[in-house]
C-alpha cells in the first residue's frame, strides 16, 4: 500500500457498515480519506477514533440522490486534497466527477472501486430484492463500460467491483423494516461476511502491481453456500 500513501480516497456511505470499515482500513493505511453520507456526525466519530494513525478522514454531508449535493463535495475534494486519486462506492455521477478529477491531475494510475453484489450476477426469487438485483446489474455493465472507455483513452486507470453476498450490516433491516428480529435469528443461526471482508478485500485490489486489474470480486460467507446432499450409496 505504500504507493497509495497520501494520496485521495473518497468513500461514499461512509457512516455504517461497509463503507465505515473501508475508511478505518485505508486511512490506517496512510490516505487522506474523504468520507459522506448524510449522517455526517457518525463519520466525524470515526474520524475521532483514528486521529493518531497514518493517514487522515475528512467528514463530508453529501446526499448522492442530489446531484448538488455531489458537485459541492467534489468542491471540497477539490479545495482541501487538489483531487481524488481513489474512488469507492461510486455509481453514474460520482464515477464522471471522480474520473474528470483525476484527468484534471493528470493521475493515470487511480483506481475505481464499486462496491456492487452478487444480485449484480444472478436474480433471487424473492419479488423485495428484484429491483436491487436490477439496480445491481447496472453497476456490472456500468463497471464494464468504463473499463471499456478508459481502455480507449490508454488510461491506466483501473476500474474493479466488489460483489458480496450477505453482509452483517444495517442494509438487511433496511429491507426488512418489520422483520428485525428474523433479520437477527438469521445473523445468529449463519455466519455471515463482515464490512470488514469487504474492507480487506479492497486493500488487496489496491496492492495488486500496476499491470494488474482485478476485474470483480465474488464473495459469499461459506455458511451462505447452498447445502447438497448427494446419497453415494446407489
Amino acid at each position: 500500500m505504500e504507493r497509495w500513501i497520501k494520496r485521495t480516497a473518497l468513500v461514499t456511505g461512509a457512516s455504517t457498515g461497509i463503507g465505515a470499515a473501508i475508511c478505518r482500513n485505508l486511512v490506517k493505511s496512510g490516505m487522506n480519506v474523504v468520507g459522506c453520507a448524510r449522517n455526517v456526525q457518525r463519520i466525524e466519530e470515526i474520524s475521532d477514533e483514528l486521529k493518531g494513525e497514518a493517514g487522515s478522514l475528512l467528514a463530508v454531508k453529501c446526499d448522492l440522490n442530489n446531484e448538488s449535493d455531489i458537485l459541492s463535495m467534489f468542491g471540497t475534494i477539490k479545495s482541501h486534497y487538489g483531487g481524488v486519486d481513489v474512488n469507492v462506492l461510486a455509481p453514474s455521477i460520482c464515477t464522471r466527477e471522480a474520473v474528470k478529477s483525476m484527468q484534471e491531475h493528470e493521475i493515470n494510475d487511480g483506481h475505481v472501486i464499486y462496491i456492487n453484489s452478487l444480485s449484480g450476477h444472478r436474480v433471487i426469487d424473492l419479488p423485495e430484492v428484484h429491483f436491487f438485483s436490477a439496480t445491481k446489474f447496472a453497476i456490472t455493465s456500468l463497471v464494464t463500460g468504463l473499463r471499456n472507455e478508459l481502455r480507449r483513452l490508454k488510461s491506466d486507470i483501473k476500474v474493479t467491483a466488489i460483489s458480496p453476498g450477505i453482509v452483517e450490516s444495517e442494509f438487511q433491516y433496511r429491507l426488512y423494516p418489520d422483520k428485525h428480529d428474523l433479520v437477527t435469528h438469521m445473523f445468529k443461526k449463519i455466519k455471515v461476511l463482515e464490512p470488514q471482508d469487504i474492507a480487506d478485500a479492497i486493500v488487496f485490489v489496491l496492492q495488486t502491481p500496476k499491470h494488474c486489474e482485478v476485474n470483480d470480486i465474488l464473495m459469499k460467507s461459506t455458511e451462505q453456500r447452498p447445502k447438497i446432499s448427494c446419497d453415494l450409496s446407489a
